[in-house]
């Protein structure tokens, strides 16, 4: 399909990915209605147009037909639940292209088993590993391993990020296991488990667009998981990210492309799974080599907000092509300055949280970047104010991502702690160590 020269999107997903998609398609010329969920963040709801309707898979004929009366060309899917519910079949039309790999393709994030055995059929890379869906049997396997032994166990479905454990003895292990499988703490998802070696080394986050032909590797991030400072407590969505990332060279980039991210978009093929879209890998850079701890089939969160923060070039323009296989006529650069995402969060997270606080202080933080760098405060976890000239306040556990951009890590790494201190509402916390394990140092405010 010929992209128009105005094009009407439709933006899927409520979150911090989903505001930094929309800031970045408000750039295009090519833009015309830009319509976004009416449940999405106080951000969002700035930069486009509710829908009239919620959006559910089992309204899809109405869906439709709502998208022909407005004259959506684009659909963006950012996050996995709309992926795994098959939008991207369900939504596709004449003129109209989506941008999101189908529910076969996606499989590869919201079924961790499955995703394990297309790795191993396709020899790539990763940690050792075996899927139960039985609980009995899961324990009988992890009692038969060393008491010492360091284990990973995963939720096989869709767990936002939060059903993954890394484990540092048998003890630990059974725990998990029991959290999941047990507890049913994370419903249908823990009805099947991976669990997998334990692997060291220095995380990594490779993301690709996928067009069904041409793979175009953007520059990589590092993603924090855990909730405390220097990599300590519970996983979470995210609580920073930056790009790019000294720990990846070309070198290194081409050895994923070929070992890793070509092998599994070969491996669909097989099956008759065409992948359009993004393809996210996240490794570990094991003594070794690179292993993959997971895939992810669509933009990461936080890893969107530094990335779409140092794209150049039309956003409207590469999902269009992305969506119908013509990326090879699109030219990808980067801004070469550093951009760090510290995430802001509510008290109790990523556990249980109170919500409904006023958010101050974010025009405050925007204007914080000094000579050379910039500053943009994406919304997530918030809401509108009952008013019409009332702050935002907090309705999730991640509330703000405070990207910054400046010259190198260190520098955008104290900006974005500089802004980060500056917002206000009660109960906010967020880490001060993104980018830690390569600058070595909490660099900015303390609080």
């Amino acid at each position: 399909m010929h992209v128009p020269d105005r094009v009407n999107v439709l933006l899927l997903g409520t979150g911090g990915r989903e505001h930094a998609i929309a800031w970045k398609l408000r750039q295009s010329p090519r833009l015309g209605d830009l319509w976004v969920e009416p449940g999405a963040n106080a951000g969002l709801l700035a930069l486009g147009r509710p829908c009239p309707a919620p959006i559910e898979a089992r309204q899809s004929f109405r869906l439709n037909r709502w998208c022909d009366e407005a004259g959506i060309n684009l659909v963006v899917i950012g996050p996995e639940g709309p992926l795994e519910q098959d939008f991207a079949t369900l939504l596709a039309a004449p003129g109209r292209a989506v941008f999101g790999p189908s529910r076969a393709a996606a499989r590869l994030e919201w079924d961790k088993a499955y995703a394990k055995s297309i790795m191993r059929a396709a020899s790539i890379p990763t940690a050792e590993g075996r899927s139960f869906d039985s609980m009995d049997a899961a324990v009988a396997y992890v009692r038969s391993r060393p008491s010492d032994e360091g284990m990973v166990v995963k939720a096989s479905g869709l767990c936002a990020g939060k059903g993954v454990f890394v484990c540092k003895d048998r003890a630990e292990t059974l725990a998990a296991v029991e959290r999941i499988m047990g507890q049913k703490a994370f419903g249908d998802a823990g009805g099947q488990v991976v669990i997998e070696e334990r692997l060291s080394g220095q995380e990594l986050s490779v993301l690709a667009l996928v067009d069904g032909r041409t793979i175009h590797v953007l520059d990589p991030a590092q993603d924090h998981k855990q909730v405390g400072e220097g990599d300590t407590g519970d996983n979470t969505g995210g609580m920073g990210a930056y790009c790019p990332t000294p720990l990846a060279d070309d070198r290194l980039l081409d050895q994923v492309q070929r070992e890793v991210l070509v092998p599994a978009i070969d491996a669909l093929r097989r099956e008759g799974v065409v992948f359009r879209g993004v393809l996210y890998a996240g490794l570990m850079l094991t003594p070794g080599g690179p292993k993959v701890l997971e895939f992810n089939t669509r933009f990461g969160d936080p890893e969107t907000q530094p990335q779409l923060a140092r794209l150049r070039g039309d956003l409207v323009e590469i999902l269009w092509a992305t969506a119908t296989g013509n990326l090879a006529s699109v030219d990808l650069s980067f801004d070469p300055r550093t951009a760090v995402c510290v995430v802001l969060c509510s008290e109790g997270y990523p556990g249980p949280i109170r919500k409904g606080f006023p958010i101050t202080g974010i025009e405050d933080a925007a204007g914080l970047a000094g000579p050379g760098e910039d500053l943009i405060v994406f919304q997530a976890g918030t809401a509108r104010g009952d008013g019409p000239g009332d702050p935002p306040v907090t309705s999730g556990g991640r509330v703000l991502g405070i990207t910054a951009l400046a010259a190198d890590l260190p520098a955008a790494q104290r900006l974005a702690n500089l802004a980060a201190a500056a917002i206000r509402f009660d109960g906010a916390f967020f880490r001060r160590d993104i980018g830690w394990r390569v600058t070595g140092r909490t660099a900015g405010v303390l609080r």
